[in-house]
């Protein structure tokens, strides 16, 4: 899942699209590079960030949907929380409504998507990106995130949304602190018997800059060794803004995780070349 944001103050690549024209031309381009799914968001999810009105996101949003169905049958993801935003860009081909806050905005959205027959992808995230990184707590992190997921599965499927059209996110850097983000990453599997597609975000994240002491444009190595691990450790969709060189890591993790070279009579392992 390739990251296209159109937004003048998302914390890694805000502001660089100067139009709809430019954002089109990056999502064919990251499409081009290998993504599966472009994910096109209108409004900052950043720690601290403000909300955006609809209307706004709009303006932003659609032109470029609309840009990228007209070239492209690539996967097409918004990343937006309103039913008016996500109307609209279903409309215009959307595929997918990337929800940070999984059904709880917005009482219209899961309808707007039921209708649509659209994929959802439902994420963890403690209060609102304003306020999600001011001291969260767990009690239990695993249980309380799995719980999470769960109980927002049920209320999708309850308002007609088809299980198998649903992704989970366990929100990374939204309401986590390091040790809880190290945490998730390393325990996907608790989240195995949901039986739905796991999405995984960790590209650039703070969390990479602390271990590294490292600024947003130094943080590639550390992108692409999480979303390595995450996949090991069950992840099925990486959301990145490097997706050649992450595409390509994984290429090789998978090739060394799937390797199962056939034993001989005596259990001996030979490699003919």
């Amino acid at each position: 899942m390739g990251i296209l944001n159109v937004t003048p103050d998302s914390f890694s690549d805000g502001g660089l699209l100067r139009d709809a024209e430019a954002a089109v031309e990056r999502g064919l381009a990251l499409a081009a590079d290998g993504a599966d799914i472009i994910d096109v968001g209108g409004e900052s999810t950043r720690p601290g960030a403000e909300p955006v009105p609809a209307e706004e996101e709009i303006r932003r949003v659609i032109p470029v949907v609309d840009g990228l169905r007209k070239h492209s049958k690539v996967l097409i993801s918004v990343d937006t929380t309103k039913s008016q935003v996500a109307r609209r860009a279903l409309d215009a081909g959307a595929d997918i409504i990337n929800d940070v806050s999984a059904l709880r905005f917005d009482p219209d959205l899961a309808g707007v998507i039921a209708e649509a027959r659209a994929g959802l992808v439902l994420m963890n995230m403690k209060g609102t990106p304003r306020t999600m990184q001011a001291a969260p707590f767990y009690e239990d992190l695993l249980a309380e995130v799995r719980g999470f997921l769960e109980s927002r599965l049920r209320e999708a499927v309850s308002a007609g949304i088809a299980a198998e059209s649903v992704l989970l996110d366990p929100g990374i850097g939204f309401g986590k602190r390091l040790e809880h983000n190290l945490t998730l990453i390393n325990r996907l599997d608790v989240f195995a018997d949901l039986g739905r597609p796991l999405v995984l975000g960790t590209s650039r994240k703070s969390f990479i800059g602390k271990i590294l002491n490292a600024p947003l444009q130094e943080r590639l190595e550390g992108s692409i060794a999480s979303a390595v691990l995450g996949v090991v450790r069950g992840a099925h969709v990486l959301r990145v803004h490097d997706v050649r060189e992450v595409g390509r890591a994984i290429r090789v993790a998978e090739a060394i995780r799937d390797e199962e070279p056939e034993p001989d009579s005596k259990g001996h392992v030979r490699y003919v070349s």
